[in-house]
């Protein structure tokens, strides 16, 4: 039986480049993605001319224009980011690749069913890749997910970095590499800080810890970077194919609020006529718009359970216009993930009381799967004549 052979597709400064407009505007001068809108105030993405001033990912705005005067900020552009990155993940596919894809900019896909198209053996299957790709990338193939991420890292434009296929080789590659690897996986990203005050610098002293003083001190998230550490991880979970509804509408003048609103309902109201669609219901969507003062704002809705009502959709989709950090001159909608058809779709307020009962049962058990045991909670009067506030009132869990 043919041994894992995963590879890693890595694009570095994937999302700065795309909202600069292309990897020469890196190469001009320091640059660095702009604090979003409405949030805080910490930058993106920076270009390599940006790192050797010290400036970072993650720096606050104040700090990195005070160790590069000179830095150059371009606004984030999520909805372009998510367009070529479904272009690039589309393109793998193209090649025959079952894709899994990371954050924008990271892939990964088992090459064990491509040798035979390509060469037979892996570095055919990389240099498909490439091609397919058509961008700088660095690519490790390894025998899981987070190794070949590390080689990955370590591989250059044009060379693939390849790991050893043993389970004792493979792991002493990965020891002499950085804790701040795992920053690189969400499920790991905020050891490696903690990790590096406690001395801890390179994999293989992580792996080298017992596994119960990590899972004490860390939860399910330190057992799982010692796994990482050591070689092993989780099988690869290819997406799957689906297909794409789109509707866009560009605004005759920069619009907001109830223009807005009834723009939306004129592309929702566009989608559900769509002759793709079948009449099959959607599962989730997403809403993205370009802004009047450059760069774009995106967001993304999965319903409760499928649907093709335009008002459900509207009470869904409409409070979302209230994040737009600007006006906007053109307002998007995308069906990601179509349900069965829609014949039984039967409106909310429709339903008996006993039903609605147990949907907002089963919402509130969902909410407090998410956010813990206090997502629900109501307000059970005490004291009412205390003279002390607090003693006047009590909140409690909430059983509807």
């Amino acid at each position: 039986m043919r041994s894992t052979v995963i590879v890693c597709a890595l694009i570095p400064r994937f999302e700065l480049s795309v909202a600069a407009g292309g990897r020469e505007a890196l190469a001009a001068g320091p640059v660095a993605l702009a604090p979003e809108a409405g949030r805080e105030q910490f930058i993106g993405e920076v270009s390599a001319a940006a790192e050797t001033y010290g400036v970072r990912a993650g720096l606050r705005l104040g700090e990195a224009l005070a160790r590069c005067p000179g830095l150059r900020l371009v606004p984030p552009d999520p909805a372009g980011v998510a367009d070529e990155w479904d272009r690039l993940v589309a393109a793998l596919e193209g090649m025959g690749a079952a894709v899994e894809p990371g954050r924008p900019g990271l892939a990964w896909f088992d090459a064990r069913g491509l040798r035979t198209l390509y060469g037979g053996n892996v570095e055919g299957v990389i240099a498909a890749a490439r091609r397919a790709l058509a961008v700088p990338v660095q690519i490790g193939a390894a025998p899981s997910r987070f190794a070949a991420l590390a080689a990955a890292s370590a591989a250059r434009a044009r060379r693939a970095e390849l790991a050893p296929a043993g389970p004792a080789a493979l792991r002493a590659y990965l020891a002499p590499l950085p804790i701040r690897l795992l920053v690189l996986r969400s499920e790991t990203a905020a050891l490696p800080d903690t990790l590096e005050r406690f001395g801890v610098r390179t994999l293989g002293e992580l792996a080298a810890l017992p596994r119960a003083a990590l899972a004490d001190r860390f939860g399910e998230s330190g057992p799982l970077a010692r796994d990482l550490a050591r070689g092993r991880d989780s099988p690869l979970r290819p997406r799957l194919p689906a297909e794409c509804l789109q509707e866009r509408l560009e605004l005759p003048e920069s619009a907001s609020g109830p223009q807005l609103e009834r723009a939306l309902g004129l592309l929702i109201d566009r989608m559900l006529a769509r002759r793709e669609r079948r009449g099959r219901t959607l599962r989730a969507a997403v809403l993205s718009a370009k802004l009047v003062e450059g760069g774009t704002w995106r967001t993304r809705v999965t319903f409760r359970e499928a649907l093709a009502d335009p008002r459900r959709m509207r009470l869904v989709l409409t409070p979302k216009l209230n994040d737009l950090p600007a006006p906007a001159e053109l307002l998007r909608l995308r069906a990601e993930g179509l349900g069965p058809p829609a014949a039984d779709q039967r409106s909310l307020l429709a339903e008996p009381a006993a039903i609605r009962a147990a949907r907002l049962r089963e919402a509130v058990r969902q909410a407090r799967s998410v956010a813990g045991p206090d997502a629900a909670l109501r307000i059970l009067p005490v004291d009412p004549d205390s003279r002390v506030p607090e003693r006047r009132l009590a909140l409690t869990p909430w059983e509807p």
